[in-house]
């Protein structure tokens, strides 16, 4: 019960309310039996031409108050009468039967029970104090411009961006749990692109920087996910899964547990722009893979999966590395797909050697990274059209022994791994 109630507040309630009901119900008033009255009042006999003989009073008796309620004039109903004109009840049964009154409690026992009535009241009143002190005395509130959550990332200030952000005073961290539902931010809703950015002077004579690396602050968003691309995206994890489990058992176990919607909404407002749907879908599967000390964690293309922390990681290095200075020319606005690096790709595979597979959040196409060169955007030598085209394909190649471009599945000492294509590099 107390995993399915997380509530304290609820489960304080639920604790006072069963306290309340057992002292209710031991303490109730015994109902003591009825007395007849046929033994109480003088044997007449009901009707107007029947007659009793009834001793002569005492002088000094007072005069009888007259009988109320008085005898009906039509005389009392006999017991066929009034089974003959009974309504029959429509109640059940265990409803309208007598209760047999029970003997009270004796004075020793109910002076117990009402000890114990009042300890258990007591408990259920100091559980509900201390709970009140917690809350006023030590839960952190949050302001209307930041978050407070646990995975240590903040969302005040954007990677890069000067402001307000920059006193350690005004920054709260935030991560994956929440205090309170985000707020609705009316530039976030819809599929529409990442948010414009100020074009540079024409007349700037230092090289212009990369303003997707510098994002304006925006408010978390949890944007809704379609149906449709969850099935779809689901539908080709479980082909990989199911391949994985029977030839790759251990590469199976690399794969991660799902991602929170609001760690991928902190993450977007932290970056400053959008994950394709469907590499939202398939965080909401897998937030990545795990390398473990038997199999290298899964990926297509030779690469590991990562996590929605480490591709906001992944995204801030790559974005503090690159543009170099030579690689722009003054008032020329730059090439985002010809460069080293820029900030509207999300990373989500890294190779352990400096490459990264990428998505535009753009285009939503997917490419690679290398450190000595610019983006590429044909990786393994074919053009691979979203992050759902690359995950069909990766399934494809699993069931089929097909390849990706060059590169091909294998089965290495009981582990999954990638192989490159002979005389296709």
């Amino acid at each position: 019960m107390s995993r399915l109630i997380t509530s304290r507040w609820v489960r304080l309630a639920l604790a006072a309310a069963v306290a309340t009901a057992i002292v209710v119900a031991v303490l109730r008033p015994r109902r003591s039996p009825a007395v007849s009255g046929a033994g109480s009042r003088a044997g007449t006999v009901p009707g107007a031409e029947s007659r009793v003989e009834v001793a002569p009073r005492p002088e000094a008796e007072a005069v009888q108050a007259p009988r109320w309620p008085q005898a009906p004039i039509l005389g009392t109903p006999t017991a066929d009468d009034l089974k003959r004109y009974a309504v029959e009840s429509r109640l059940p049964a265990f409803l309208t039967r007598e209760i047999t009154p029970r003997a009270p409690l004796d004075r020793a026992v109910r002076r117990t029970l009402n000890r114990w009535g009042a300890v258990a009241c007591t408990l259920c009143l100091l559980a509900l104090g201390s709970q009140v002190l917690e809350n006023a005395v030590f839960s952190k509130e949050t302001g209307t411009e930041y978050l407070t959550g646990v995975l240590g990332e903040s969302v005040c200030p954007p990677y890069g961006q000067a402001g307000a952000g920059e006193d350690a005073g005004t920054c709260v961290e935030s991560g994956e749990d929440f205090s309170r539902p985000w707020t609705v931010h009316e530039g976030l809703s819809g599929e529409a692109a990442p948010q414009d950015q100020e074009t540079p002077s024409p007349e700037a004579v230092a090289p212009v920087q990369d303003a997707d690396c510098h994002p304006a602050a925006r408010v978390p968003h949890r944007r809704p996910l379609s149906p449709k691309v969850t099935r779809a995206v689901d539908r080709q994890w479980g082909r990989i899964e199911k391949w994985l489990r029977a030839n790759a058992p251990a590469t199976y176990r690399t794969l991660a547990g799902p991602a929170r919607p609001g760690t991928i909404a902190v993450a977007e407002a932290q970056m400053g722009l959008r994950f394709p749907d469907d590499l939202r879908a398939s965080l909401l599967r897998h937030n990545g893979s795990v390398t473990t000390g038997r199999a290298w964690g899964f990926g297509p293309m030779g690469e590991e999966l990562l996590d929605v922390r480490q591709i906001r990681d992944t995204w801030r290095m790559l974005c503090g590395i690159g543009p170099l200075e030579g690689d722009y020319e003054p008032g020329v606005e730059p090439d985002p797909r010809g460069e080293v690096w820029d900030g509207r790709m999300v990373p989500f595979g890294a190779d352990g050697v400096g490459g990264h597979l990428l998505v535009d959040s753009v285009e939503h196409d997917v490419g690679k990274s290398a450190e000595d060169g610019p983006l590429d955007f044909m990786p393994g030598g074919v053009r691979v059209r979203s992050y759902y085209a690359l995950l069909k394909a990766t399934a494809d190649a699993l069931e089929t022994g097909g390849t990706i471009g060059h590169w091909k599945p294998r089965i290495a000492d009981g582990n999954f791994d990638w192989n490159v294509v002979e005389g296709t590099e």
